[in-house]
């Protein structure tokens, strides 16, 4: 599915007139926030469009990431279907689907767990593996590149800034809040 975007945002001062027709908008809030959108949208469209040439999709992409043997690292790896559908916040009806088709072009295998035989274990094959390590040096330098205009402390403080929005979006922190009206 494709979301539709603005070309040219609309300028700040249109934001204040339109304020006051509509006193629930704060002019500097909806401005930060279609710049955020837009941001989210162009570097989606960059990645899809890295992820294209390469033939894999997003979904597939992150399943391997979380898969992918990491040398040297004290970082979990998920093993089962449901662990890969919690850490990727999508059903398990969802993994399975990526599952199936990383399984059909040989990237994945899925065996019973050794440790314990009523649950199924997944890992990367030998053919997934060395795909993402065709993959991940100009995925990185994709990465790179687009950050580059930024600072190491800009950095920082862009992830500092956009954690705070994804707390907001937790239903929990939202219910509670009493109607600023």
């Amino acid at each position: 599915m494709q979301r539709l975007v603005l070309k040219d945002l609309p300028r700040y001062e249109c934001l204040v007139a339109a304020s006051k027709q509509f006193p629930d908008l704060n002019p500097s809030a909806c401005e930060a926030f279609m710049h955020l959108i837009r941001a989210s949208d162009e570097v989606w469209r960059v990645m899809n469009g890295h992820f294209n040439a390469h033939d894999i999709t997003q979904g597939r992409f992150l399943v391997m990431m979380l898969l992918l043997e990491k040398k040297d690292t004290e970082c979990p790896r998920p093993s089962t279907p449901a662990a890969l559908a919690e850490l990727a916040s999508v059903s398990r009806a969802t993994i399975t689907g990526l599952l199936d088709t990383l399984e059909r072009d040989g990237f994945v295998r899925r065996a019973p767990d050794a440790a314990d035989r009523r649950q199924i274990a997944v890992h990367l094959t030998p053919a997934g593996q060395e795909f993402m390590n065709r993959l991940l040096p100009t995925h990185f330098q994709l990465i790179n590149g687009l950050m580059a205009n930024l600072t190491e402390a800009e950095r920082k403080t862009l992830v500092k800034l956009v954690h705070k929005i994804v707390e907001r979006t937790n239903p929990e922190i939202t219910a509670a809040e009493p109607d600023p009206r």
